[in-house]
């Protein structure tokens, strides 16, 4: 696969970079990216969502007061809001000319995990959003514990009811084994009088605040120090500890280039993130730059999100609903703001196991094949082809100048990381020696060419 277009799709979420990357060169491109600011302004679809206080407290008499049906009426009407921010936040990722705001975004999302499911606020999930993106390429610990104080994730790992004398540990535990340490790296007693430093931290107006009465304001120890300690000061003791950088540079490192790193790649990348004092910038423009001169292609399985966006982008269909890329990608696995648990989207082999397999081959026939992305797309065959779906206006760029070997070859560079030789046949087979790029009928020909080559497993592979 062309390099460019690798980090195109690493970097981002197709191939629509790689012009850009090639002419500015991968460290000016990077550069730019950071350079990308985010649009505060609340959008349309949350209008009439609950946004403050007394509008939670509200609606909480509406589900005492009102009957069953009305308590459903809400329910479904906060659920099509969810459903809005989900194609919101793909027509972004599909639109951005420098994505990988949203790509970092993305995996901040998967890493301070806050669901709807639970948390059942869209607008709470909306400021969750917006702090992971504006400090997307900030600083670690200042985006932690901004995190930590976000109603969100007080309400997702139930600090709501965590009370001196009453302690919940949820949040104290996930903020060590998940979000910054990892498991072995901190104690039973570190998580329970860090749940003691986090008592009363509960829903504020803005974001998470203590409460009198709830909050344990006695000394704590915590990884040896001791102290009335509360949610900052535990994050700046956390980041104090050795281990720390390399919980988020192996998730960086999977999330981008290898679903499997290196541990002396983990921990070179963790030394230097130190040095820099966990400033997010330095640490990807080292790891991006270094890692775009090896031959690292093929080391990581796409994800739901960069498999259906790559193939949109490659037969240049603009008008996928977007509604439609949600509910496929949820079939596959990878449903936004509503992960299985506090854990995350596992990655690696998890996004290409025989049944996603299946419904992505499927969707490619059907992309391939001129129809449109629907609800029913992750559907077997027999079930789709029961109904008539959308069209779309799908077409593939290709120089039409060479022979088939060349055609094959510049095909293979934009989608494929390797092949074999009875693949590279099977190629032939389809775009025989005597092909005709000049014939009425030679783009369908070559339609049916990438329509095998994005069903390969190597397809599957950045």
């Amino acid at each position: 696969m062309d390099n460019n277009i690798l980090w195109s799709l690493r970097l981002g979420f197709s191939s629509k970079q790689a012009p850009t990357i090639s002419k500015l060169g991968l460290t000016k491109f990077i550069e730019k990216s950071f350079e990308t600011i985010t649009k505060n302004k609340i959008p349309n679809f949350l209008e009439n969502s609950p946004k403050t206080f007394e509008d939670f407290k509200e609606i909480r008499m509406q589900y005492k007061l009102d009957n069953k049906e009305a308590r459903k009426r809400l329910r479904i009407s906060e659920a099509k809001v969810s459903l809005e921010m989900k194609s919101w936040w793909i027509e972004k990722m599909r639109t951005d000319e420098f994505p990988l705001r949203e790509k970092m975004s993305c995996f901040w999302h998967n890493h301070f995990v806050a669901t709807f499911q639970k948390v059942k606020v869209n607008y709470y999930i909306y400021q969750h959003i917006q702090i992971l993106e504006e400090n997307a390429f900030g600083n670690f610990k200042d985006l932690t514990k901004k995190i930590l104080n976000s109603n969100a994730m007080v309400r997702y790992l139930d600090n709501t009811d965590n009370k001196k004398g009453k302690n919940n540990e949820n949040l104290s535990r996930e903020l060590l084994e998940l979000f910054t340490l990892g498991v072995g790296n901190y104690s039973e007693a570190d998580i329970k009088n860090g749940a003691r430093a986090l008592a009363g931290l509960t829903i504020g107006e803005d974001g998470a605040k203590y409460r009198r009465g709830l909050e344990d304001n006695n000394s704590k120890t915590y990884f040896g120090k001791t102290g009335n300690f509360k949610a900052d000061d535990l994050v700046d003791i956390i980041f104090e500890q050795k281990e720390i950088p390399y919980l988020i540079t192996r998730k960086i490192l999977a999330w981008f280039i290898y679903d499997s790193p290196k541990e002396a790649l983990v921990k070179y990348y963790g030394d230097y993130f130190r040095e820099m004092d966990f400033e997010i910038k330095p640490l990807l423009t080292k790891i991006f730059n270094e890692e775009f001169s090896k031959d690292n292609a093929g080391s990581k399985i796409k994800n739901p999100i960069e498999y259906t966006l790559q193939l949109l982008a490659e037969l240049h269909i603009e008008n996928a609903n977007p509604k439609a890329i949600v509910y496929f990608i949820k079939d596959q696995g990878m449903d936004l703001f509503n992960q299985n648990n506090v854990k995350g989207w596992v990655g690696g082999n998890s996004w290409l196991t025989s049944q996603v397999y299946l419904q992505r081959n499927n969707v490619a026939d059907l992309l391939c094949n001129g129809r449109g992305l629907n609800r029913k797309v992750a559907k077997p065959k027999e079930e789709m082809n029961k109904k008539t779906v959308n069209r779309n206006t799908a077409k593939i760029e290709w120089n039409n100048n060479g022979n088939n070997k060349q055609i094959i070859a510049e095909l293979k560079d934009r989608l494929l990381c390797s092949v074999d030789e009875a693949t590279q046949k099977d190629f032939e087979t389809i775009l025989k020696y005597d092909f005709n790029a000049k014939a009425e009928n030679s783009d369908q020909v070559v339609m049916r060419l990438v329509n095998a080559m994005v069903k390969l497993p190597e397809y599957q592979l950045i």
